[in-house]
C-alpha cells in the first residue's frame, strides 16, 4: 500500500476538476482575449469561474484576479503595496513563522529601504495581537499575517488583526494558500483587504491561483502588459487552469462540512493511535488547528531518518520547500520547541481521499519501524549527528 499524507504540500486534483478543465486543453483552445466565437467561450468560463472563487471567499465578482499560484499573489499584494503607498510610509509587519513566499519578498522590500518587524508567536503558534499593536508605527503601510501555518496547522486571529488594521488605517493582507478550500474563509468577517489563493491547495492544479484585493485598493502592477484581469495582472490568461480552480472552488464550499467532519476524525485518529504506540509530542494548537494538519514530534527520533524508512508514505518533516535541509523547522523554533524535538517532528496532512485503512496502515508501519530503530530519549541526546542517524540503521 503506498499512503499520501501530504496534502498541505500539493493535493492531487480532483477527477471532477480534470473533467471540467479537460475541454478547455483539448477543444476551446483559443485566447479569451479574441473577439471571435472560440476566444469568447474561453472568456466565459473565465468569468464564471471568477464568480465561483469569489463566492468561495464571500468576495464580489470585481475583486478576484487570477494568478500562477500563491507565491505571485503574495508579490503583487506586498511589492504591490509598497510601490503603491510606500509615500506614505516604508514599514510592513509580518509574523515569524510566514512562508518563504512572504519573508523573501519582505527581505527584497527591506533591500529597498522599507523597515520590516517580524512579530513573534507564543508556544502554540499563534501571534499576539499587543505585539502587532505594539509595533505599529505612523509609518507602517501594511500588516500580512498568513491565515493558518503550513506545518503546525495553528490558525491565526485575522479577524482581530484585521480589526486593528483597519482603525489605524493600515492595509491587511492574508496568506489564505492553506486554510482556502479547508475552512469557511469571508473575507468581510476576516477584515482583509487582500487575501492570496493557490489551486493545488485544495484539488486544483500546480499554476494557478487567485488574488483578492478588496474594492478601493490600489496596487502596482506586478506583471507589465497588457490590460487583462480588470488591467490589474497582465498576461494570457490561463483559461484551462483558472476553470480547474473555479471548479474546485465549487466544489470546496458545497462540501467542505461534510470533507472536514471526515477528515478531522481520521486526523484525530491517527493522532490517539499513534499515541498509544510511541512517544510523540503535539506541536500546534491544539483545537485551532486546519481539520486537516497534525505535525509531531517524535522524542529520540530523527524525522528526516524516520522518514526514509518509511518510503511508501508520503509525508513532510515540516515545509514542503525545506525538506532537503537537515536543520529544524524555523517556525518550530519561533514556538519554543526544544531543538532536539523540533528535529523529530512530521507533518501529517491529510485529504478528502484519505481512509481509515490507510491511517491505520500508516500507524502499524510507524509502530514496526520505530520498535526496530530507536533509542530511549536520554541515549539519544548524548549522540552526534553521525551516530544519531547509525542508530536508525541499526548500526549503533
Amino acid at each position: 500500500m503506498k499512503v499520501y499524507l501530504d496534502n498541505n504540500a500539493s493535493t492531487p486534483i480532483d477527477s471532477n476538476v480534470i473533467k471540467e478543465m479537460k475541454p478547455y486543453i483539448e477543444e476551446y483552445y483559443g485566447n479569451p482575449s479574441s473577439g471571435h466565437w472560440l476566444g469568447k467561450k474561453g472568456k466565459s468560463a473565465i468569468e464564471n469561474a471568477r464568480k465561483q472563487v469569489a463566492d468561495l471567499i464571500g468576495a464580489k465578482f470585481s475583486e478576484v484576479i487570477f494568478t500562477s499560484g500563491g507565491s505571485e499573489s503574495n508579490n503583487h499584494a506586498l511589492k504591490g503595496i509598497a510601490s503603491a503607498y510606500g509615500g506614505k510610509g516604508n514599514h510592513i509587519i509580518t509574523s515569524v513563522i510566514e512562508h518563504p513566499a512572504i519573508t523573501n519578498p519582505c527581505k527584497y522590500l527591506e533591500g529597498e529601504g522599507f523597515n520590516v518587524t517580524y512579530v513573534g508567536v507564543d508556544e502554540s503558534g499563534k501571534v499576539n495581537l499587543d505585539e502587532i499593536k505594539n509595533a505599529i508605527t505612523d509609518k507602517t503601510i501594511l500588516i500580512s499575517i498568513m491565515h493558518a501555518n503550513n506545518e503546525t496547522g495553528t490558525i491565526q486571529p485575522i479577524s482581530e488583526i484585521g480589526k486593528i488594521a483597519r482603525e489605524r488605517n493600515i492595509y491587511f493582507h492574508t496568506d489564505a494558500a492553506q486554510s482556502v478550500g479547508k475552512i469557511p474563509i469571508d473575507v468581510n468577517e476576516l477584515n482583509v483587504d487582500l487575501l492570496s489563493i493557490a489551486g493545488h491547495k485544495f484539488y486544483a492544479p500546480k499554476g494557478v491561483g487567485a488574488l483578492y484585493i478588496r474594492d478601493g485598493v490600489e496596487l502596482e502592477h506586478l506583471i507589465h502588459g497588457a490590460n487583462h484581469e480588470f488591467g490589474r495582472r497582465a498576461g494570457t490568461e490561463n483559461v484551462a487552469g483558472i476553470v480547474a480552480l473555479g471548479k474546485a472552488s465549487q466544489i470546496a464550499l458545497e462540501n467542505m462540512d461534510k470533507y472536514n467532519k471526515e477528515i478531522q476524525r481520521l486526523r484525530d485518529l491517527l493522532y490517539e493511535k499513534l499515541k498509544s504506540v510511541v512517544d510523540v509530542k503535539l506541536n500546534g494548537h491544539l483545537t485551532e488547528r486546519l481539520p486537516n494538519t497534525l505535525n509531531l514530534s517524535f522524542k529520540g527520533v530523527d524525522s528526516t531518518e524516520l522518514l526514509s524508512r518509511l518510503d511508501d508514505i508520503a509525508l513532510s518533516t515540516g515545509s514542503a520547500c525545506h525538506d532537503n535541509v537537515k536543520e529544524p523547522s524555523k517556525v518550530l523554533i519561533e514556538m519554543n520547541v526544544p531543538k532536539d524535538l523540533a528535529l523529530g517532528a512530521v507533518r501529517f496532512s491529510l485529504g478528502k481521499f484519505n481512509t481509515e485503512d490507510e491511517i491505520n496502515y500508516v500507524v502499524d508501519k510507524i509502530r514496526k519501524t520505530m520498535c526496530h530503530h530507536t533509542l530511549k530519549p536520554q541515549d539519544f541526546s548524548n549522540l552526534d549527528g553521525r551516530q544519531r542517524f547509525a542508530s536508525l540503521r541499526g548500526v549503533v
